[in-house]
């Protein structure tokens, strides 16, 4: 339930037929950048599904998480590991016993050419969105939506089965509201941002960005969640289109057309 009233004229949604062409646009450049980057994204981890924290991490040392994604999962393909330094508790060499899986150069090219794909979208969608007032008119959430009842009301209609037909576009009820400005203000801008700090070239332009997150291995390991959680939001964003008439959704998102 939304509790904004409809004689409010700031609230009066001017995408009467959906979704404004912008809007359109930018969305379906930045879901096919997403799809890709998904795509190439997984691969280009399975080549090395272990997670770390600072700015170095390899098959010899603890990982901070380790991913069961792949053939080189748990490949204890390594001979004994050998000190550098005889005090110990230093770094280690050992030689590999088996040729892991690499074969990710394709996805790391595609990975790359998708990723300014998504940031001219990204940079699109909030530019307009900033200019025309969409961001603050529909996705910025009111003092009175945030109030436990309203958010209440709203998750219990999402539970509620069969779900009521929803007509695309705004006005927007505050779950979407938040997950919208979750997605579009925090987890996007942070997977570009981390993903160009594993560049060496732009790192060695712009160190700042490894002191941001804390080194290489830590960009990644943020990469790797932000894009959990953005994996999670499409999976529920396309739930919700299949609950309620996804062929009106589609219809709206493509032609902008509600009818």
């Amino acid at each position: 339930m939304d509790p904004r009233s409809a004689d409010d004229p700031a609230e009066t949604p001017l995408e009467a037929g959906g979704h404004r062409l912008w809007v359109r646009l930018t969305h379906w450049a930045i879901a096919g950048a997403a799809i890709a980057l998904i795509v190439s994204g997984v691969t280009i981890l399975m080549a090395h599904p272990r997670l770390y924290w600072g700015h170095a991490g390899n098959d010899l040392t603890q990982p901070l998480l380790e991913i069961p994604l792949g053939p080189n999962h748990h490949h204890g393909s390594w001979s004994k590991a050998t000190p550098f330094f005889a005090s110990g508790g230093g770094p280690v060499t050992a030689n590999r016993l088996v040729e892991p899986w690499n074969q990710n150069s394709w996805a790391r090219s595609l990975h790359f050419l998708a990723a300014w794909i998504f940031l001219a979208g990204l940079i699109a969608y909030l530019a307009l969105g900033t200019t025309t007032g969409h961001l603050r008119r529909y996705l910025w959430p009111r003092r009175a939506e945030l109030s436990r009842d309203n958010i209440g009301r709203d998750i219990k209609a999402h539970l509620r089965l069969p779900m009521p037909d929803a007509e695309p576009g705004p006005p927007y009820a505050i779950l979407q509201k938040l997950s919208y400005v979750l997605i579009a203000l925090v987890l996007l801008p942070l997977m570009f941002l981390t993903g160009i700090s594993m560049s060496p070239a732009i790192a060695a332009d712009y160190p700042f960005l490894l002191d941001l997150f804390g080194g290489t291995q830590s960009a990644r390991t943020l990469h790797f969640f932000a894009f959990v959680a953005i994996t999670l939001f499409l999976v529920v964003h396309l739930v919700m289109i299949l609950l309620t008439r996804p062929l009106r959704q589609l219809r709206g998102m493509t032609l902008g057309n509600r009818r």
